[in-house]
């Protein structure tokens, strides 16, 4: 199933890759466009016994209708605590992800998208025990991801757009900053 998931939206990007380049262009779209460039990403916070902090800024250039590139970093720090009576047993996880990632974008439809987006991520972390026992170290490991999905983009004024994605990472390695199931992602994406 996994590998018909790969071979499906390779498919679908490539063959919406292909069909956006037959498309004719004016006289006036040769060249770079600053108009086209857009920045945005996704912002979290909460904060108490569950702490996640998410920044992840994104920049990406429209080519045309149907194709949008970019690049971005990525930097996810969660920490949970765990209580549990008796108290001995009380600890906390901290994890970190630091790293890079390029999407791409094909709009099928106006508004409606499917992204590919490939990552390579530095993860750490440890468990501190609040019972005297030692913290234990998760050593840090470089993680490749690949992240499949779709979305909505909803125009909020003149140039920016609301981001609603579901998305999927389709290497799933054991160490996957986005664990075994299918996410929501929210953001923004704002152009010149």
């Amino acid at each position: 199933m996994k590998r018909f998931t790969i071979l499906f939206t390779l498919f679908f990007v490539l063959g919406a890759c292909a069909f956006a380049q037959d498309q004719p262009e004016d006289e006036s779209s040769k060249g770079f466009d600053k108009s086209k460039l857009f920045f945005g990403g996704n912002f979290g916070l909460s904060f108490g016994d569950y702490t996640f902090i998410n920044i992840t800024p994104q920049v990406g250039y429209r080519f045309n209708k149907f194709f949008a590139a970019g690049a971005g970093l990525n930097f996810l720090y969660s920490s949970i605590r765990y209580r549990y009576s008796p108290s001995t047993y009380d600890y906390k996880d901290n994890y970190g992800v630091a790293g890079l990632n390029i999407f791409g974008r094909v709009y099928p439809i106006d508004y409606i998208f499917v992204q590919l987006q490939p990552e390579l991520n530095y993860t750490w972390g440890k468990e501190i025990y609040y019972n005297g026992s030692p913290e234990a170290k998760l050593p840090g490991e470089f993680i490749p991801s690949l992240l499949g999905g779709a979305g909505g983009a909803i125009p909020a004024g003149r140039s920016g757009a609301f981001i609603i994605m579901v998305q999927y990472d389709l290497l799933q390695n054991n160490r996957s900053p986005y664990g075994k199931q299918a996410f929501f992602t929210f953001g923004f994406n704002m152009g010149f």
